[in-house]
């Protein structure tokens, strides 16, 4: 299996313009693929800015699929697969944080948020599905943000093979240190425990709608420890090789790879 080069933009996402945003993330995707990155993930509503009031006024129904075709046409430009960010509306269940998964053979899908944090239940409508793709030999699967506190996704993407799981954030508050420290209580627990890397972006800087979000990208290696970070309050690409002969070496040992110990007849109570 081959190794994985992939970046991880913290972009500031301006509320509502789409354009400007669109914009941006060529230029970030430009330059993730002039450093030779295979997949470029963007923070969660990186095109549409984050809010949680009046989500049709940051993307109206009729730019999503202009929006979609226009990461589309970027992904085959560049040879690169995009995540990306905007408001969803699907018919009959909006509006949802969408991640829109696009490739060089054009859209590959979304993930819609399933865990929505409580300030987010009044706006949005959470997702029921999770989301898998392939990179080449490599499969990702995708969360946003508030969806990483629940181990019970990392482990249902693992046993489904998946070997990176991309997490893009629209976490504000806290300086670029603090935030960082707070990934790291428990994000290096969803890679230990699963033998999974984890890339992990959030966006940067003040917006208009009174949100401040600091700077920070990490890439956990299968061990649960850190490889690459960039902590900031500007925007940055962060670029990292994921080397599958480190997550090889852990699945094989029979006592740093847990999964196939587990009991899942013991942990029925777990849904209640």
């Amino acid at each position: 299996m081959r190794d994985l080069r992939i970046a991880a933009v913290c972009m500031h996402a301006a509320p509502g313009d789409i354009d400007g945003n669109l914009q941006k993330t060529d230029a970030f995707v430009l330059e993730a693929s002039r450093q030779g990155a295979k997949v470029v993930c963007f923070p969660e509503l990186s095109l549409s800015g984050y809010g949680l009031r009046d989500p049709e006024a940051l993307c109206p129904l009729e730019r999503w699929e202009e929006a979609v075709r226009t990461i589309t046409e970027m992904a085959r430009a560049h040879d690169v697969v995009i995540l990306a960010g905007l408001i969803e509306w699907p018919e009959g269940h909006g509006p949802c944080i969408t991640q829109i998964v696009a490739g060089p053979g054009g859209l590959m899908g979304r993930y819609r948020k399933t865990h929505l944090s409580p300030s987010e239940k009044d706006a949005y409508r959470p997702g029921n599905e999770f989301g898998v793709f392939p990179s080449g030999d490599v499969l990702f699967g995708v969360q946003l943000c508030f969806d990483a506190h629940f181990p019970e996704i990392s482990t249902l993407m693992a046993l489904k093979g998946v070997r990176v799981v991309f997490i893009p954030h629209a976490s504000p508050r806290g300086e670029p240190e603090e935030k960082k420290d707070s990934w790291l209580r428990h994000l290096p627990a969803r890679a230990f425990d699963n033998a999974l890397f984890i890339v992990a972006c959030n966006q940067v800087g003040v917006t208009d709608l009174g949100f401040s979000f600091p700077g920070v990208a990490l890439v956990l290696n299968p061990a649960g420890r850190l490889v690459a970070e960039y902590t900031g309050n500007a925007e940055n690409v962060l670029v990292a090789d994921l080397k599958m002969a480190e997550l090889e070496e852990i699945r094989g040992h029979r006592m740093r790879y847990f999964l196939p110990h587990r009991r899942p007849d013991l942990y029925r109570d777990i849904r209640s």
